[in-house]
């Protein structure tokens, strides 16, 4: 075949190549998102009836919780005096303290029995004062109260039988703060790293919020989340929602409509990540039962709908802030 015939036969080739290149791309990868989170917590964790709940709720579910607990629940009125808040006398605490004895044991054996199943115990500080006008040295003598007492629980109350392995449990274990009130200033995250924490959850941002780390703190905020007939934010935390559907009075006639307003504006929030960019989502409660139990009812059927979802994890606070910390120690080794 001549010089030309060869070089025109050869770029005919290419051509068609070329077209049938362009005629059939090859498919695209399915983009693969990460699985949504859900950040569930509980604050002062006192009554031993929702400890129950909510750890039966989570061996439904497979969730594992953060538990922000205020250490006065771990006194008896008869070592009351083993607290003293910044700025009070001994004994003073704006949540009260434990009814008994018997109830810091039983606590104390459900905090036991929570870590166990995996779920986080983080601090609350003590007596529930609101620490706005606190100084570093203030929320390090509050930190410092709740270490002690959590460490020495069984000895301060004479409660025989501390489990083994307890002490070292209460030294190393507890790695996030939520302050009471959700009120904190510059000088509890200078005290924070300070005392050894790892994360704080007193923030509050528009909407589902990634976590920055900053000075070895990861800070977490409960989401303001579209509510009710008018879409109005509010906190997405029990209490919050309590204010907005009945003034902070109950009102259980209305039990079932909150429980559907409740249910709606979680739901709606998930979804909103679940379908876009998988941002946490963070739900924050108490023990109590406000408007006849509305709140944990639309917990208990929110958890059981999303939690058990195969590219849904819902997690502790500790556990999302382990995870960053070993991704971070992977990319630097």
């Amino acid at each position: 075949m001549p010089r030309l015939s060869r070089v025109l036969a050869f770029s005919i080739a290419a051509l068609a190549t070329t077209s049938a290149a362009f005629a059939d791309p090859p498919a695209a990868r399915p983009v693969t998102k990460p699985k949504q989170i859900v950040i569930i917590s509980f604050d002062s964790a006192r009554d031993i009836s929702q400890w129950k709940r909510s750890r039966a709720l989570a061996q439904r579910t497979g969730a594992h919780f953060t538990y922000f607990l205020s250490c006065v629940f771990l006194l008896s009125p008869q070592t009351r005096t083993e607290y003293t808040a910044p700025g009070k006398t001994s004994g003073k605490s704006n949540i009260g303290f434990a009814a008994s004895k018997q109830e810091v044991a039983d606590r104390l054996e459900q905090i036991g029995l929570a870590a166990a199943e995996g779920h986080d115990i983080g601090s609350h500080g003590c007596g529930h004062f609101d620490g706005k006008n606190w100084s570093k040295a203030d929320w390090l003598s509050e930190f410092s109260s709740f270490q002690h007492i959590l460490e020495n629980a069984y000895a301060i109350n004479g409660i025989a039988h501390e489990p083994a392995g307890w002490r070292s449990f209460a030294r190393k274990a507890v790695v996030g703060f939520r302050a009471p009130y959700l009120s904190a200033n510059r000088a509890l995250y200078a005290a924070l790293p300070a005392a050894g924490f790892l994360f704080d959850a007193s923030g509050v941002s528009r909407g589902p919020a990634r976590p920055p780390t900053r000075n070895g703190i990861t800070r977490f905020s409960l989401p303001q989340i579209p509510e009710g007939p008018k879409s109005k934010p509010v906190i997405a935390m029990d209490y919050n929602l309590f204010v907005r559907h009945s003034g902070g009075f109950a009102r259980p006639s209305k039990a079932e409509e909150f429980i559907e307003r409740t249910y709606d504006a979680f739901r709606a929030a998930f979804d909103k990540q679940y379908a876009g960019k998988r941002i946490p989502l963070e739900l924050g409660f108490h023990f109590t039962l406000m408007n006849n139990g509305a709140y944990w009812t639309a917990l208990e059927r929110f958890a059981g709908e999303v939690c058990v979802k195969a590219d849904v994890e819902c997690i502790s606070f500790r556990d999302y802030v382990s995870r960053h910390i070993e991704k971070q120690a992977a990319v630097g080794g």
